[in-house]
């Protein structure tokens, strides 16, 4: 199955649906759901089916105590079910005490507990989509700590969940908590390089002209499939840490340092999954400045500007980025949406694939490798795949 030639029928035969498919998106994933939602009914009218919406109403009120819970407003036996929850979306908020409180990722993360629970065990499967995966950075056990992702992926196999759909996971290697259930880790590879284009229709991908640069070692697979399918030069950087101090609960880091041929006169594109102070991402970008580039593009999966847009504003004037590119598949300040500096690119209807296909029991590996649609972007654009000639 290609991607590329998928339409409607192949989808919305109602005879080869595993079960009637619903939506479910928990508080702070509203967006992403009805975006998805939006393909898919448009997918199923275009077939003849009567519907209107998928999407299932659901709630997790709270008492002034702070206590919640989870409530699905209409039935769902039988139910192919998909979760929705973004445990980044800081700007859900609830009282607590009188005091206004803000829903981190472990309220979230209740939150979808709850609506799993509120569900009754009454679906005929259940899946949830967590573009950023829960706990997703503390990947790894080094000392006495926790592991929380690792958990947390527990927990919901023992709720009967069937399958986990996230993006860009920081270290997909968490999957092997739970080697029985189904982990979909997806790279929006595809959308970021359509969305640079539509921007930046000049852009020269060409090895005399272009590179691709990580921010960091542990960035490389995903530089590394830009760098492949474009057919540039990859360079990298590596973090040097002060491993006697600790600061924020991480070794703060003395310095970038770069490997990799002279970026001198060239275009850098930086993909990263994360970009949270965004502190590393401009001091790389600051570095390759003095090393002599010309246009400096970013991109993050998760876009979060956990200190605010103040630092990438004054990159902007000063010269040093051409453009920030970050995705929908988390929450996104009004403000920065209106950056000129931020491109958005939109993941819903690359997700409402997933979900089609999954709801079809058809086989999603062509969706996660998206190597052919990138080909005939990269045709139409008149640009050769991977230095092919």
């Amino acid at each position: 199955m290609d991607e590329q030639n998928l339409g409607p029928r192949d989808f919305f035969a109602k005879e080869d649906a595993i079960a009637d498919l619903g939506l479910i998106a928990c508080p702070g994933a509203e967006e992403l759901a009805k975006l998805v939602d939006g393909h898919l009914v448009r997918w199923a009218r275009e077939v003849g089916m009567d519907v209107d919406t998928f999407i299932i109403p659901s709630d997790c009120p709270r008492f002034q105590s702070g206590d919640a819970k989870g409530l699905v407003k209409a039935s769902t036996r039988g139910d192919d079910l998909f979760i929705f929850v973004d445990p980044g979306n800081y700007s859900v908020t609830y009282k607590l005490f009188g005091y206004e409180n803000h829903l981190s990722p472990d309220d979230h993360f209740q939150n979808l507990l709850r609506l799993i629970q509120a569900s009754s065990g009454r679906a005929h499967r259940i899946t949830v989509i967590m573009p950023s995966l829960y706990g997703g950075r503390q990947h790894r056990r080094i000392s006495r700590e926790s592991l929380d992702c690792a958990y947390a992926l527990q927990q919901l196999r023992s709720m009967g969940v069937k399958n986990v759909i996230t993006f860009d996971a920081h270290d997909p290697r968490v999957q092997n908590a739970v080697p029985l259930m189904s982990f979909d880790n997806v790279m929006p590879t595809y959308q970021v390089l359509k969305c640079l284009l539509h921007h930046v229709p000049d852009v020269n991908f060409s090895k005399e002209h272009f590179m691709i640069v990580s921010p960091d070692e542990g960035a490389m697979n995903r530089n590394m499939y830009y760098s492949s399918v474009l057919g540039c030069n990859l360079g990298m950087f590596y973090k040097r840490r002060d491993y006697s101090r600790v600061v924020n609960g991480r070794n703060p880091i003395v310095a970038h340092e770069y490997l990799g041929e002279s970026v001198e006169g060239k275009d850098v594109f930086i993909a990263d999954d994360i970009i949270a102070s965004g502190e590393s991402m401009l001091d790389i970008a600051y570095e390759l400045k003095m090393r002599g580039a010309s246009k400096i593009f970013t991109c993050a999966t998760f876009p979060l500007f956990t200190s605010g847009l103040d630092k990438f504003d004054k990159a902007y004037s000063d010269g040093i980025i051409s453009a920030v590119l970050g995705t929908n598949l988390t929450y996104r300040t009004p403000e920065l949406l209106k950056r000129d500096w931020y491109f958005d690119v939109d993941v819903s209807k690359y997700t409402a694939y997933f979900i089609a296909a999954i709801n079809h029991d058809k086989s999603v590996s062509s969706i996660i490798d998206p190597i052919v649609k990138i080909r005939a972007l990269l045709t139409k654009h008149g640009i050769p795949m991977g230095g092919e000639a």
